[in-house]
């Protein structure tokens, strides 16, 4: 069973960084792609990163330029860099993976709260 598990999440000023981690039970690059999405109440679940096989990656409008996506084959991990945060940023972050011919999310995460405050 494939697992998931984050982590890096906490409060952080408006202008501030944080760094997420997700670490997977297995290669993460046995997956077709992997990233991350949130959750804000009121607020439809966002897909903010994503990072392909082969290494090509994706972001939402309202974070690019801001946060990065990567991948570690040696640990396993996909971290989200997120600088320049903003209070609209504060969510429950997801780390999220899709099997090869899979076109729907087959593993995500429990979630890491990020919240943007002063």
């Amino acid at each position: 069973q494939v697992q998931l598990v984050e982590s890096g999440g906490g409060l952080v000023q408006p202008g501030g960084s944080l760094r997420l981690s997700c670490a997977a039970s297995t290669n993460i690059f046995s997956f077709s792609r992997m990233g991350w999405y949130r959750q804000a109440p009121g607020k439809q679940r966002e897909v903010v990163a994503q990072m392909s096989r082969d290494g090509s990656t994706n972001y939402a409008t309202s974070v690019k330029g801001r946060f990065t996506i990567s991948g570690d084959g040696a640990k396993n991990t996909v971290d989200l860099q997120m600088d320049s945060l903003k209070p609209e940023d504060t969510a429950v972050y997801y780390c999220y993976a899709v099997d090869n011919g899979s076109n729907a999310v087959n593993y995500w995460g429990q979630g890491t709260q990020v919240t943007v405050s002063s």
